[in-house]
């Protein structure tokens, strides 16, 4: 029968024949065979039409398939969930028995128990050994065979909640059996956590598809694993009081809290649009991610913790200190930003290339930033000339700036940003002072000379935040940019 066609004794008619799979029987009816008439006494013709009716039949089998498959975990959840609400409620029934205490009882239509003495004890194998064990604990007397009366009721409310489970869920012998342990142990269910690896694989290409950094990427899993490896160890659920337990649990501040929950979010909405499984287990649920009271910093505490400026003085003592202590390209690195007010990693990038000149006028031209208003170029600073000049003339892989970083993002300052961060504690200045505070002393002394805050946003490479300089405005000429840039004072030696 490898056609899949038989003809019943005495007939000439063809049918197409069948076997159900044991694992989707329940989803065809407990059939274990599939019979249709193709009538036809035509063999020619049967094998045509068999094949539309075997690959509807197959389609049936997947479809019952994939739901299994994308049923997830959420029934266990709540048939654990279930089964400590029957525990906690017959726990306390027991309890005022054994106590003497008495409540209030309402006595139940006939109708209705008799209705629901049909469903428990029904001609079923398994109803009729629920009414020799009730008949067994009816024939006991005292408290002890009203506690028994308890145990006996939760036990078969349990098998009846089973029983609706299994056929609603369509669960598999051995998910069954699952589902029974649960049900006599709510804690032999281990909640996992739905950030697993798969949808973080999953969502990592989704976020290299689309250009996102690699250490955002990174970093942002690096969050995402901390939060499921905590469901996973408090056995917690994914919502809102976990995500909160989770920040208490990292003991960070404000800031470094509001990534961890720009991650999750990132995530969620990425789930929610691209993963169907997801979008069925939280449908209905609110961003967890979202509104949480992050302690907020305030006043004088505010303002020390943030990071400051050097002043020229401050600037032209870390820079002879450089130069003393045999840090050349370190110190090099300082002028540059001090004349430029540009990012460390900006100036690393930089390439011999990238030296141009606009209008005749010598320029860097910063085309690797991390924001699209980064993109800019830069009229060297007289000051910078003849280092410049050397820094070309000296290059051996066409980069101004040396470095033997070995980060695997590509970030050629890290080396660096490390040897600037013991220079600088060196010479007495603490986590409030870094790299990157050159850059603040840029724009103050900008400002302090009247430069223009649109053309200082220029420069620096920061959006002005108005629609006419940001989207309609081409910009300053390089010679405008020359004359406010070359207004930097000189650091005195």
């Amino acid at each position: 029968m490898a056609d899949n066609l038989i003809q019943k004794k005495g007939e000439s008619t063809w049918y197409v024949r069948l076997a159900v799979p044991i694992d989707v029987r329940k989803a065809m009816g407990g059939k274990t065979v599939l019979i249709q008439s193709l009538k036809t006494g035509l063999r020619s013709e049967a094998m045509n039409r068999r094949l539309s009716i075997l690959a509807g039949w197959q389609a049936a089998f997947k479809a019952a398939r994939d739901r299994r498959t994308n049923r997830g975990d959420e029934w266990k959840e709540q048939t654990a969930a279930s089964a400590q609400v029957f525990a906690n409620i017959f726990r306390q029934l027991k309890t005022d028995v054994a106590l003497g205490e008495t409540k209030e009882v309402t006595h139940p239509d006939p109708a209705e128990i008799k209705e629901l003495s049909q469903l428990v004890f029904d001609d079923s194998v398994n109803g009729r050994r629920r009414r020799a064990e009730a008949d067994r604990v009816y024939a006991m007397q005292g408290l002890d065979g009203e506690i028994a009366l308890y145990d006996l009721a939760q036990k078969m409310l349990l098998e009846m909640f089973g029983e609706v489970v299994t056929s609603v869920q369509e669960l598999s012998s051995a998910e069954a059996i699952e589902m029974q342990e649960i049900l006599i142990d709510p804690k032999a269910h281990k909640p996992k956590s739905p950030i697993n690896k798969a949808r973080l694989a999953t969502f990592r290409e989704h976020r290299q598809s689309r250009a996102i950094a690699a250490k955002t990427i990174d970093q942002q899993e690096s969050k995402l694993q901390k939060l499921s490896d905590f469901l996973k160890t408090g056995e917690r659920s994914l919502d809102f009081d976990a995500v909160s337990a989770w920040l208490d649990s990292l003991k960070l501040t404000s800031k470094t809290l509001t990534q961890y929950l720009l991650a999750g979010s990132v995530f969620w909405r990425w789930a929610m649009k691209h993963d169907a499984r997801w979008r069925e287990d939280f449908k209905d649920r609110a961003n967890p991610f979202e509104n949480h009271d992050l302690p907020q910093v305030r006043g004088k505490a505010k303002t020390d913790a943030q990071r400051k400026d050097f002043n020229l003085e401050e600037i032209s003592k870390l820079h002879a200190a450089a130069s003393t202590g045999g840090h050349t390209t370190l110190a090099d690195l300082i002028l540059l930003g001090t004349y430029t007010g540009a990012r460390i990693e900006e100036l690393c990038q930089l390439k011999v290339e990238h030296v141009i000149e606009p209008d005749g006028i010598k320029s860097f031209d910063i085309v690797d930033s991390k924001t699209a208003a980064g993109i800019r170029s830069v009229p060297i600073h007289p000051a910078l000339s003849t280092l410049v000049d050397r820094l070309v003339e000296q290059s051996k892989d066409g980069y101004l700036v040396p470095s033997d970083s070995k980060n695997k993002y590509g970030i050629r300052s890290d080396a660096l940003s490390k040897a600037f961060g013991r220079l600088k504690e060196a010479q007495g200045f603490g986590s409030q002072h870094v790299f990157h505070s050159i850059r603040k002393t840029v724009v103050t002394q900008l400002h302090r000379a009247d430069v223009r805050s649109e053309l200082i946003a220029e420069l620096i490479g920061h959006e002005t935040g108005t629609v006419t300089f940001d989207v309609y405005s081409q910009g300053a000429t390089t010679a405008q940019k020359l004359e406010a840039i070359s207004k930097l004072p000189s650091l005195q030696p």
